[in-house]
C-alpha cells in the first residue's frame, strides 16, 4: 500500500493542464490590469521591480516582487496595479504592455497566463485547492521552484523575444511545484487532497485508482473504511465535495483516457473500466469528456 503523501503527489503530478501565455511584456507609470470576467484560472508572474495584488475581500493588498507569482484558481474579482491603495488601484487606466526590458530601472515585468484544467479528475483536485496560491521569491522552502523561476527569467531574457512554448512549459512545472510544496507545508486543503490524507479513506482511494472497472458499489467502498454506508457517504460528501460515485466515474474515465491512448479498443476499454456494453461506456465517457471514445481515440493517434 502507498503512503498518504505518495497519493497526494499522485493527485498532484497527475493534473492535466494547459498553460497559455497571453502577455509577456511591461508597465509602466500608472496602471491597472485584470482578467476578472473571463472564467478561467490565470497566472502572473513579476520578473522585474514591483506592483501591487488587490483580491476583493481581503482586508490589505500583498506587494509582489520580482521572483514572486501569484495563481489565481477561480474567476476573483482582483486587480494588479501600480497604487498601493484600492481606490486608487480601480482608478487607475488599462494600459498596453510595452515589450519587456529587464534593463530598464523603471516599471513591473510580467510574465501573464492562463491555466485551463480537464475536465473529470483534474477538475476534482483543482476545486478542493485554496483559491489563490503566492509564491514569494524569499520562501525557504522553495528551492525547487526558485530555480525554475531562474529559468524562467532566463528566458525572458533572451532576444529577440523568449520562446511562448519553453514559458508555458516552465510555468506549468512551476505551479506542479507550488502545489506540492503547499501540500508539504500542511496548507488546510480540499477535495481529493484531503481524501488522501485521511488514512482511512486513503486505502480506498487508492484501490479506486488500482482497479477502478471493479463493480464497486457503496457497501464495498464503505467496508474500505470500517464506516457504515451511510457515515461513509456523508463524510466522503463532507472530504471530497463530491460523491463516492463522481469520485469513481472520474477514475474510470481518467483511466480510460490512458487505455485508449495506448491503442486499446473502445470494446477493450470499456470492459476494463466497469461497463457491461460498449453503448454504456460510450454514452458515459462522450457525457464526461467532451467527445466520443473512438473519435478519443483517432485524436490520439493523429496527434502520434
Amino acid at each position: 500500500m502507498i503512503s498518504s503523501s505518495h497519493l497526494v503527489d499522485w493527485l498532484l503530478e497527475g493534473l492535466e493542464l494547459d498553460a497559455s501565455l497571453f502577455h509577456v511584456g511591461r508597465y509602466c507609470g500608472g496602471w491597472h490590469a485584470s482578467t476578472q470576467g473571463m472564467g478561467r484560472a490565470s497566472f502572473h508572474l513579476v520578473v522585474q521591480g514591483h506592483c501591487w495584488l488587490h483580491i476583493d475581500g481581503q482586508e490589505q493588498p500583498l506587494q509582489l516582487r520580482s521572483g514572486d507569482a501569484v495563481f489565481l484558481l477561480r474567476d476573483l474579482a482582483y486587480r494588479l496595479s501600480s497604487a498601493d491603495a484600492a481606490d486608487d488601484a480601480c482608478a487607475l487606466p488599462r494600459r498596453a504592455m510595452e515589450p519587456l526590458d529587464l534593463q530598464a530601472g523603471d516599471g513591473v515585468g510580467l510574465v501573464c497566463g492562463f491555466f485551463d484544467f480537464n475536465s473529470g479528475l483534474s477538475s476534482l483536485v483543482v476545486e478542493g485547492l485554496a483559491s489563490w496560491i503566492v509564491l514569494r521569491a524569499e520562501d525557504p522552502a522553495g528551492s525547487a521552484a526558485r530555480a525554475l523561476f531562474g529559468l524562467i527569467l532566463e528566458e525572458c531574457r533572451r532576444l529577440p523575444q523568449p520562446s511562448q512554448t519553453l514559458l508555458e512549459r516552465l510555468t506549468h512545472l512551476l505551479f506542479l511545484y507550488v502545489l506540492r510544496q503547499q501540500v508539504h507545508a500542511g496548507q488546510p486543503l480540499g477535495g481529493l487532497v484531503a481524501l488522501a490524507r485521511q488514512p482511512a479513506f486513503a486505502g480506498l482511494l487508492e484501490q479506486l485508482i488500482e482497479d477502478p472497472g471493479q463493480p464497486w458499489t457503496l457497501e464495498s467502498m464503505a467496508a474500505c473504511t470500517g464506516l457504515s454506508r451511510s457515515a461513509f457517504f456523508k463524510r466522503f460528501n463532507e472530504l471530497a465535495g463530491e460523491s463516492p460515485g463522481q469520485v469513481l466515474l472520474a477514475l474510470r474515465m481518467r483511466h480510460a483516457c490512458q487505455l485508449l491512448k495506448a491503442g486499446n479498443t473502445v470494446e477493450q476499454v470499456g470492459a476494463r473500466v466497469g461497463y457491461q456494453s460498449v453503448a454504456a461506456f460510450t454514452r458515459a465517457f462522450a457525457k464526461a469528456v467532451g467527445v466520443q471514445p473512438g473519435a478519443y481515440r483517432k485524436g490520439v493517434a493523429g496527434r502520434a
